[in-house]
């Protein structure tokens, strides 16, 4: 009896996959186990490994197809067998946009800039007007226009069951029609203008960064530190060292210690309870071409810098040839994200589930300090900023974490001892 090879899902997060290269071709002979074919992840490039034996019978996604998980991409059985009732699933299998059957999904190679010409300007959403008279405030109608919120599902506390500006700011998300709540139309490209696909990768970073922003309150905490002493030590353990380490391993390894004295911050919000984590997985946000990657060190608080460059290293060089399994790059409890090397001084990031906590990396400068007795030095000094989720992280808690991490990195001897 053939069966059917379905998309699985080969990340914690995979919703699609793109068939990037068919490793067997029809008429093949597969044994369980065999790599079937490629598949490119919102991360990485896996291998499909089959979970039937037999022969090859059919593949209905092309290289370069998409595929939801649990379509049809294949079907595998005894060579001759009738597999027309299977055909008929193939309906199913749809590029990412569900225009049209995968078998019409344009080459890899026509996924680039395509010049548009202008069609008609969109004109401006305008909310629909409410009709019939209802009690409320000049202001409060003017701003029930502006967020497109429905007077008549508001309840009044003003005189008389009036409808004033507090009623808006507490009105429930049913207040909002269904046509406002909707995404906004997508903008239609005027003259000149270029419409570039957006890759897998980059529209799951978009929803997740979405998600975090807007699901858990972020606040932000900044401090200056002073780096020379862990400058100096970085340069004394890379005398005679072919590859040198980075301070990213340094980063890594004094924030991991630090976590373990600050369990709230390494704890994730699961709804009505926390997850306080058992050890620090940091992991380092790393920019690639078509989006933003974070792999991770796992159990940083136990491990030394020279452990923690070297798995680092391996961890990058990986990530930037999508070879990272997915473990590799999901579950960090603390994320550590450098813009120091292009030149930034100080900004801030957007938290990485699981974690409850960011920290954004500036760059190092030289900057005159005031020290005891009013004398001014130049020091080497860094501003980091942390991100927290007010829902787990309180900002007292925050800023002890933070204080405790600057005075670590002002004294990595002792923070590492």
């Amino acid at each position: 009896m053939p069966e059917k090879v379905l998309m699985i899902a080969l990340s914690p997060t995979m919703e699609t996959g793109t068939l990037a290269r068919w490793r067997k071709k029809e008429g093949d002979t597969v044994a369980s186990g065999d790599v079937l074919c490629e598949v490119e992840t919102d991360k990485a490039t896996m291998d499909y490994e089959s979970g039937v034996e037999g022969t090859l019978l059919k593949i209905l996604l092309p290289e370069g197809g998409q595929a939801k998980v649990g379509d049809i991409i294949a079907v595998v059985g005894k060579p001759g067998e009738d597999i027309s009732g299977l055909l008929a699933d193939s309906a199913a299998v749809r590029p990412a946009t569900g225009a049209a059957p995968a078998a019409a999904a344009p080459a890899p190679a026509a996924r680039g800039p395509v010049p548009v010409s202008a069609p008609a300007p969109a004109g401006p959403r305008t909310p629909a007007p409410v009709t019939g008279r209802i009690k409320s405030s000049p202001l409060a109608r003017r701003l029930a226009e502006e967020k497109g919120i429905d007077l008549r599902a508001v309840s009044g506390s003003g005189p008389s069951g009036r409808v004033v500006k507090r009623d808006l700011d507490a009105a429930p998300t049913a207040a909002v029609p269904s046509a406002q709540r909707a995404p906004a139309a997508p903008l239609q490209p005027g003259p000149g203008d270029t419409v570039v696909p957006v890759s897998r990768m980059r529209q799951i970073i978009a929803r997740r960064l979405a998600e975090s922003k807007f699901s858990a309150p972020h606040f932000y905490l900044t401090v200056a530190v002073g780096m020379d002493r862990l400058l100096e030590s970085r340069a004394r353990m890379n005398e005679g060292r072919e590859k040198k380490l980075s301070v990213n391993a340094f980063l890594m390894a004094i924030a991991g210690r630090i976590l373990a004295r600050h369990p709230q911050v390494n704890s994730t919000w699961n709804g009505d309870t926390l997850i306080v984590h058992g050890s620090a997985d940091v992991g380092l946000a790393v920019a690639l071409p078509e989006g933003l990657i974070t792999p991770l060190v796992r159990d940083c608080g136990r491990k030394g810098i020279v452990a923690i460059d070297t798995e680092l290293a391996d961890l990058v060089a990986r990530a930037r040839t999508g070879k990272l399994a997915p473990e590799e790059y999901t579950g960090a409890t603390f994320t550590i994200s450098s813009l120091g090397t292009a030149g930034i001084d100080e900004f801030t990031a957007i938290i990485n589930p699981p974690g409850s906590a960011i920290l954004a990396v500036g760059a190092v400068r030289k900057e005159p300090v005031v020290e005891a007795g009013d004398a001014i030095v130049v020091r080497q000094r860094m501003r980091v900023t942390l991100s927290c989720d007010h829902r787990v992280i309180d900002g007292a808690v925050g800023a002890a974490f933070l204080r405790e991490l600057a005075d670590a990195l002002e004294n990595p001897l002792l923070a590492l001892a």
